[in-house]
């Protein structure tokens, strides 16, 4: 039921405007002084109940302290978080119409954050997990799970009794409204400097304010439905909003179980067929693939030599190649074997070399490693490699690969390399970490954890997961990344790199903006070990033959956009900041 309102304008509520630009820019000026690269979620703190919650949860996962610790942090967070939803309504309320009980709508907004605390924890740890070990399919599990848990408690703490029944379409409209904005404005403010950043934190701000006051008009014409019979009164008793939510983590799972079983298959890549699907982001001069953390990729571009440009030393014809994780040795390397006749090719092995020196075979379980212990077999099988041919190495390394190039470059100094070709690379791990402790796990390692099993359960690399490979990526991911650039080749030039990154990492690389020599092709992560477009490219790389820009060059500003629109809802990173963004 609908009660009629009188017309009244938004901009009368100057209370609510104030209250949702000033915290959206308080928030915004504390992120500028103590770390500008989380600078895109600070419009989030003012914006509707189910989308300001998200904000909170991720800012609480990012702590790495005791349970009791974190018990108490929730509390705080949870009484803030209601008073100021609670101010929100009120301020936005229809001055006409006596606003609801005070207590009810406090109990009410309390009751929706913790619901949707408890609801978003899965898209949370997934969030968490990306930050941990950065690659695009956690992010794009998480992200359908957040958007339709929000979208079913879109009109929880302000419609009355809103557990009891559907989100109304208006207010999916003002959530799926305020979260394109909040999308947009993240994306503008994590490539813009500090002095033009603000005005969109503000703008967005007002946006908020805008939708504050849609909720508000469509709580206050709402009125409980009077159920005469009590089969009725049973059954619009039920809470509809919590279990609609329920339903959309159980649909992901569903589809992710789906998957794992083979009987979804996705295409590891939606390219054509031909080389020319990679495009030189940036052009075709010299940069580097892979550099400091600190400086994120955009930054770090001195130590490594020219790649999109081509390989001016003399090539090499030994080419050891690094398959991702779920990869099975020894099949993978057929694919370039055929683009590459007459090179001897060969796959490295996640359990090592036999007794004859040849790598042994293993399946798809064998590749959660240590970041050391992988670094280290990685190089005793190049080394193996080059005493074969007495020739330098060139490395192929796709996913998991890429972090055992890391460590073996920070491991193992001067090694018999020629140049490095990083296929679906992990870029900037480590970005969060959890420091083991002497008193156990905190709750963001405890709850990766319990993912890690769930998901390792449901898939054919058995229930522990990846445990092994994030608790070393922790603990070294960031200090191996961050040392790979300055690392030089045997004969004491720098290593030259190519790096073929699919548009779909977009959604986890740093805003920083991509190096020149970067090639971005329309791919999901993995699989570019078996993709025809891009195996000639590598095929010309290690060739020491160019590599050309000739495709799309509309897919660098793509992948900009995407990665600017993605840092508003991944995990808040406060390690790193660009120059020109600070």
């Amino acid at each position: 039921m609908r009660a009629e309102l009188p017309a009244e304008g938004f901009l009368r509520h100057r209370g609510l405007i104030l209250v949702a630009v000033g915290g959206a820019v308080a928030e915004g000026g504390l992120l500028t002084l103590f770390g500008p690269a989380a600078r895109p979620l600070a419009p989030q703190v003012t914006a509707v109940p189910s989308l300001a919650a998200y904000h909170d949860l991720r800012w609480l996962f990012t702590d790495s302290q005791s349970w009791l610790w974190f018990a108490g942090l929730v509390t705080l967070v949870l009484i803030v978080r209601s008073a100021l939803d609670v101010a929100l309504l009120r301020l936005a309320w229809p001055s006409e119409l006596p606003p609801p009980p005070l207590g009810r709508v406090l109990a009410s907004c309390a009751a929706l954050t913790a619901l949707a605390w408890l609801m978003l924890t899965p898209a949370a740890t997934l969030a968490f997990g990306v930050a941990v070990l950065p690659f695009s399919w956690p992010f794009l599990a998480a992200f359908p799970i957040m958007l339709g848990i929000v979208v079913a408690l879109s009109h929880g703490g302000t419609v009355q009794a809103w557990w009891r029944r559907l989100p109304p379409l208006r207010t999916v409209a003002w959530l799926l409204g305020s979260f394109v904005a909040l999308t947009a404005a993240g994306a503008l403010i994590a490539h813009l400097p500090t002095g033009g950043a603000f005005p969109v934190i503000a703008l967005a701000g007002l946006v908020n304010a805008r939708a504050w006051y849609g909720l508000a008009l469509i709580a206050a014409q709402l009125r409980p439905r009077a159920h005469e019979s009590a089969p009725a009164r049973l059954v619009f008793s039920l809470p509809f909003a919590p279990i609609a939510a329920v339903l959309v983590i159980a649909l992901v799972v569903g589809v992710a179980r789906l998957l794992f079983t083979g009987t979804i298959v996705l295409p590891a890549s939606v390219t054509g067929g031909s080389s020319a699907a990679a495009t030189a982001v940036g052009g075709s001069g010299g940069g580097t693939a892979i550099g400091p953390a600190a400086s994120a990729v955009a930054d770090s571009t001195a130590a490594v030599g020219p790649a999109a440009a081509g390989r001016p030393a003399t090539p090499a014809v030994a080419v050891l190649v690094i398959g991702g994780w779920g990869s099975s040795c020894c099949n993978d390397v057929d694919g370039l074997r055929a683009e590459l006749p007459g090179f001897a090719i060969r796959q490295f092995s996640y359990l090592g070399l036999g007794p004859n020196g040849r790598p042994l075979a293993s399946g798809p379980d064998a590749d959660d490693l240590p970041l050391p212990e992988l670094g280290d077999r990685l190089a005793s099988q190049v080394e193996a490699f080059h005493a074969l041919t007495h020739k330098p190495v060139d490395v192929v390394a796709e996913s998991e690969g890429s972090l055992g190039v890391y460590a073996m470059l920070d491991r193992h100094r001067g090694l018999p390399l020629g140049a490095v070709v990083l296929l679906s690379p992990i870029v900037e791990p480590g970005q969060l970490s959890y420091p083991p402790g002497a008193d156990g796990a905190s709750v963001s390692e405890e709850a990766l954890d319990e993912l890690n099993y769930l998901i390792g359960s449901m898939s054919p690399f058995g229930p522990d997961g990846a445990a092994e490979l994030l608790n070393s990526v922790s603990e070294f991911g960031a200090r191996y990344f961050a040392s790979a650039a300055a690392v030089l080749g045997a004969d004491g030039k720098a290593i030259h790199w190519l790096a073929v990154v699919p548009l779909a990492d977009a959604v986890t690389l740093p805003v920083c903006g991509l190096p020149s020599d970067v090639l971005v092709v329309p791919a999901l992560h993995g699989g570019l070990l078996g993709d025809p477009s891009v195996l000639p490219v590598v095929a010309r790389f290690v060739s020491g033959r160019q590599v050309t820009d000739s495709s799309d060059s509309g897919l660098r500003a793509s992948a900009e956009l995407i990665t600017g629109a993605a840092t508003a809802w991944r995990m808040p990173n406060v390690s790193t900041s660009c120059p020109e963004n600070g």
